[in-house]
């Protein structure tokens, strides 16, 4: 374990997969909030409402975006790849992140939400590439 604390690249995945990890965790008291302020009651879940909905999908899009980003990242920072390419995959795929969030939370016009999502799967399958190739050359 000492071993990793003093390893760049597994220090600053660490960092990064924090800050997605923490983005996705904040998204559930977002939902509350919309509910609470858009009087959406939560013992009748046949009402729904529109922004509401929009921030619960947009957890959802988080859900299936950060979770594999932390597995491959995780196994990316052990193939020893350069600090400066690990910390560019790391910041885009956050970056990518959060402007999805803001361009879903905010109902912003396409092609920002789909092009950011796009970016960040892009970034995990480069990621996901790097470890596939360095497990077969073994």
């Amino acid at each position: 374990m000492a071993d990793l604390m003093n390893n760049d690249v597994f220090l600053a995945f660490s960092t990064y997969a924090t800050i997605v990890v923490l983005k996705m965790m904040f998204m559930s008291p977002l939902t509350g909030y919309f509910r609470i302020t858009r009087k959406v009651q939560l013992k009748k879940m046949l009402q729904t409402n529109p922004d509401v909905e929009r921030v619960r999908r947009c957890h959802q899009n988080d859900l299936e975006n950060i979770i594999p980003f932390v597995v491959i990242g995780l196994l990316y920072a052990f193939t020893g790849p350069d600090l400066s390419t690990a910390l560019l995959h790391f910041r885009v795929f956050v970056g990518s992140r959060f402007i999805h969030t803001v361009s879903y939370v905010l109902a912003l016009p396409q092609p920002s939400r789909g092009l950011s999502w796009v970016v960040g799967m892009i970034t995990t399958f480069s990621m996901a590439y790097r470890v596939l190739t360095t497990a077969l050359l073994l």
